[in-house]
């Protein structure tokens, strides 16, 4: 029996079982990634689709996913991979061979990996250990997470991240414990210090009944705004936040999907606070 301590909720994790997000196990008396070197996805994409905005624009990224996920939202778009233990569906790849890939698809624009699809935190082993390759080959490593990891394991990976797209779900701490089973807490901790030494741009779902407020959208731009550099200069204004419309989907399939005017006024009430505002999935 170990205890994990990757997120908040340090599952004790008896010899060869799994952790809740289903990707780490114990070994040995020690908690280690189940779902080191195995990938479910692999594709090229836009660096747009991740989505990020403000960087790199233009640029193509090897984007790849594992297997896993600590928290549980109920609308998951990636469900059959982040929900399931898929290392009987999934392939196996060392740091070395996913850097080597990388570093050939420059020819097609490709300007490094990204770590997405299912949470890439909960394998962050993997993601430092190609990230460092990645950047010894000059190119880059962006992540695409919901944030919800001690700092002690961002402290891990933040040297090799050039640039983060971090999901902010909600502004109540009772719709990430009741809801997605998260906590809102740590995912503002690592936020808070993501934007200190990378790039980042930050994504809401916007959820009808769930978040999709006037009152949410202005705490959540106003809590943005605040946020400070490594010497305490506010810089939270230069976030880019993108706000996204919800489909039905997975456990949530009898919500209607978001009005698009929603999500409209809801960005025009974030740019009161935020320089960069984007709509998604309109």
């Amino acid at each position: 029996m170990a205890i994990c301590e990757v997120c908040f909720r340090h599952c004790e994790i008896a010899e060869g079982k799994l952790g809740a997000c289903s990707a780490r196990t114990c070994r040995d008396d020690a908690v280690v990634s189940a779902n080191y070197g195995h990938i479910t996805a692999l594709a090229l994409d836009p660096i747009e689709k991740k989505p990020l905005s403000r960087f790199c624009q233009g640029s193509k990224i090897l984007s790849v996913g594992s297997f896993g996920c600590n928290l549980f939202c109920p609308f998951c778009q990636n469900h059959d991979i982040s929900r399931s233990d898929g290392r009987e569906f999934s392939d196996e790849i060392t740091p070395e061979q996913l850097a080597e890939l990388a570093f050939r698809y420059r020819d097609r624009g490709n300007i490094g990996v990204a770590f997405t699809y299912n949470e890439p935190l909960i394998g962050y082993e993997f993601v430092r250990d190609t990230a460092s390759l990645v950047k010894q080959m000059g190119m880059k490593t962006v992540l695409v997470t919901n944030g919800t990891a001690d700092l002690s394991v961002l402290e891990q990976i933040i040297p090799y991240i050039d640039a983060m797209n971090v999901d902010i779900k909600s502004m109540s701490e009772a719709t990430y414990r009741d809801v997605l089973r998260g906590s809102l807490a740590m995912t503002k901790a690592f936020i808070e210090r993501a934007v200190k030494d990378c790039h980042v741009e930050l994504t809401t779902l916007i959820v009808p009944g769930m978040n999709d407020s006037e009152l949410e959208m202005r705490e959540l731009t106003g809590w943005i705004a605040g946020l400070t550099d490594r010497e305490g200069n506010v810089i939270g204004s230069e976030i880019p936040l993108h706000v996204s419309r919800f489909f039905p989907r997975y456990r949530m399939t009898d919500r209607a999907a978001t009005e698009v005017a929603s999500v409209y006024a809801l960005a025009d009430v974030a740019r009161g606070k935020l320089k960069y505002v984007y709509t998604g999935n309109c």
